[in-house]
């Protein structure tokens, strides 16, 4: 039981260093969360604590569901709804999750869809 309460701080311990350093560069916070079966984008601005653009595997406009795939059109879409909303400099919240997999699929749709990291 103490393992897992372990790993939860853990993440939790990672997911505040990262938001820290995003928090400090003063820019839109394009944050991000993995579960097992959908990935989901928002476009935060923390100084007025607005959400300016959201995405999900979820979204009716993204076929592929919660693989690869599927966060790299969630990627673009989220970039799409961002540049409409006015935003093209974000800085990459990836929170818990490592720089890998559906991670880095939706970091370089959004990349490909017009936003600058």
């Amino acid at each position: 039981m103490a393992i897992k309460r372990f790993e939860k701080d853990g993440a939790i311990r990672r997911a505040r260093k990262v938001r820290a350093r995003v928090k400090a560069s003063g820019k839109l916070r394009l944050s991000i969360f993995r579960s097992a079966r959908h990935v989901y984008a928002q476009v935060i601005d923390d100084a007025n604590g607005t959400t300016l653009a959201t995405a999900s595997s979820l979204d009716a406009s993204v076929k592929s569901g919660g693989n690869k795939a599927g966060a790299e059109e969630v990627g673009k879409l989220i970039a799409e709804r961002a540049l409409k909303a006015g935003v093209e400099i974000v800085a990459f919240d990836r929170g818990r999750f490592a720089y890998h997999g559906r991670v880095q699929a939706l970091a370089e749709g959004a990349r490909a869809g017009g936003l600058k990291f």
